[in-house]
């Protein structure tokens, strides 16, 4: 039978050995303070085991880290509605909070917010946490919340969330600490939507975001666009539960080989989405540890549909059918990822289409149709870049594939830096890196309708859009999963997008930072591990 260690222990056994291990004592130190106390070798060591993890797994106040993320550039910013790399949501998150967040379901768990009614879908009464401050010391309530969510609307402010803020028709304050929020049609993700990256509230007002005022976990003492952050502790947190850390100093270091290396030689803790071939140098090297996620990130292959060769609907299949998807998924991912079938749902999703035929790797095929387009030797650019995880391995394969049948690929490799300001959406063929989204409405309504701010093949369906709103008025699961069915079908067989695979994440840090988990919102912890992790001592 396990022993209770808990009565085994008396409380001075603990505060003894919890006071040791804080002074740095040796496992040796240790079993001879309990041995002196009358207890067996064998139960001591027992006893020390349980004990040393148990204080192991206490959060613990104090101490400061460097991270290193993947992406950066001169457009980072602090603006929630502006965010768009990994780079922002990390910092975002650490200095604000939104309505609602969301836990590792994907479930909207009350953050801002306390509550959230409706009898219809279309009307939603918000009640208000009370007692949260910002940073600045002023008190947050229904104004914030309402000038946050319609900032979204305004088309001078450019938020990257706008095509989902349309769904909002009104929102308003209706008492000291409470909202109503009107939609323009019946969406019963409502929750799950406001617990986004990009819907994080802001101070009423604010214009100026060279700096963060918010009501998180941490305070912005020095931003950077393009070089750093440094976030500090925000004392008057209204969790009452963490920070745990005093300082956090986050930065990108797009180079892989860099970024592996900063963390082996102690420079930082953690660091974000590493190549699976260099999962074995970390696990080698001792005292670090990987936090694999898997979710629905995906680097993808993008086809401009309203410029050549993306114009020509047998050039865009004809690509498609050149990726080997096994082959990326073995050999570029080391079985680090799933197989996709060129559209965003992950096969977590409830409304994952497990019945779209899978597109096979078809170079046969692929040849004749671009022989129909007039393309049989023909030099292609593909753009690709370290910046979207593993793109130039990937194209390098479709250029091998492509050779075999005649076509000639020209992988143009582009630095990291201003990839995504200067390639990705303009370059005829590139790659985009794609962070999961907790919905199929999200996924579609940010990457896919004709007025999406990410569409990456600048592909335009009305009746794309016409099924997408009726999807989201639908109350029903099983017709909401037929229609969400039929848009991943179009998506796969008419847009310029090819997903060959969904990509677990595997991210590296010290094996002394704890509190880390996965979160099938991202990496890093759903890009929000500063407020969840502290330093064993």
């Amino acid at each position: 039978m396990k022993p209770d260690f808990d009565k085994i222990l008396r409380p001075t056994d603990t505060d003894r050995i919890e006071n040791a291990i804080r002074r740095g004592a040796t496992r040796r130190e240790l079993l001879g303070m309990l041995l002196a106390g009358g207890m067996g070798a064998a139960l001591a060591g027992s006893v020390l085991g349980h004990a040393t993890k148990a204080y192991a797994d206490t959060p613990k106040k104090g101490g400061s880290i460097r991270a290193a993320g993947y992406s950066s550039g001169t457009t980072d910013t602090l603006d929630p509605a502006k965010q768009s790399l990994s780079t922002d949501y990390v910092r975002c998150t650490s200095f604000y909070n939104g309505l609602t967040s969301l836990d590792d379901k994907l479930s909207a768990q009350m953050e801002l917010a306390e509550s959230f009614d409706t009898n219809d879908a279309v009307t939603w009464t918000v009640k208000l946490r009370k007692g949260v401050t910002f940073h600045d010391g002023s008190t947050f309530g229904p104004d914030d919340v309402v000038y946050s969510l319609n900032r979204h609307k305004d088309p001078a402010i450019g938020s990257k969330a706008k095509s989902l803020a349309d769904q909002i028709a009104e929102v308003k304050k209706t008492s000291d600490n409470e909202v109503t929020i009107v939609l323009t049609g019946p969406n019963s993700d409502l929750p799950v939507i406001l617990g986004t990256f990009h819907f994080l509230i802001v101070k009423a007002g604010t214009t100026d975001f060279t700096t963060a005022n918010g009501t998180g976990a941490f305070k912005c003492k020095e931003f950077q666009p393009g070089v750093h952050s440094v976030a500090v502790r925000n004392e008057n947190y209204w969790k009452g539960t963490g920070p745990y850390l005093d300082q956090v100093e986050f930065f990108a270091i797009a180079d892989e080989n860099a970024r592996v290396n900063a963390l082996l030689s102690g420079d930082v803790a953690l660091i974000g989405s590493i190549d699976p071939r260099s999962s074995q140098l970390v696990k080698q090297a001792g005292s670090f540890d990987l936090l694999t996620t898997t979710a629905g990130n995906y680097t993808d292959l993008n086809m401009r549909l309203d410029t050549a060769p993306g114009s020509d609907p047998n050039f865009v299949e004809a690509m498609k059918l050149l990726l080997d998807r096994e082959q990326i998924k073995t050999a570029v991912f080391r079985g680090y990822a799933e197989v996709a079938n060129d559209q965003p749902v992950p096969p977590s999703n409830r409304f994952y289409n497990a019945d779209l035929p899978q597109r096979p790797y078809d170079p046969d095929k692929a040849k004749s149709l671009l022989a129909k387009s007039g393309l049989i030797g023909a030099k292609i650019p593909i753009v690709a870049s370290t910046a979207a995880s593993q793109s130039v391995d990937m194209a390098v394969l479709i250029q091998q594939a492509a050779s075999e049948i005649g076509l000639n690929i020209d992988v143009q490799k582009v630095p990291a830096d201003g990839y995504w300001s200067n390639y990705w959406l303009k370059a005829p063929i590139c790659f985009g890196n794609i962070n999961p989204r907790p919905t199929a409405d999200i996924l579609f309504s940010l990457l896919y309708t004709s007025s999406a701010p990410w569409n990456e093949s600048h592909w335009k369906s009305e009746r794309f859009d016409k099924i997408l709103v009726e999807a989201r008025k639908e109350r029903d699961d099983a017709k909401r999963k037929e229609m969400y069915g039929e848009l991943q079908k179009m998506a796969h067989e008419e847009s310029g997008v090819a997903i060959p695979v969904f990509i677990s994440n595997i991210d590296a840090h010290s094996s002394k930072l704890k509190g880390l988990k996965p979160m099938a919102t991202g990496g890093m912890m759903g890009f929000a591990f500063s407020e969840n992790v502290w330093l064993e001592a």
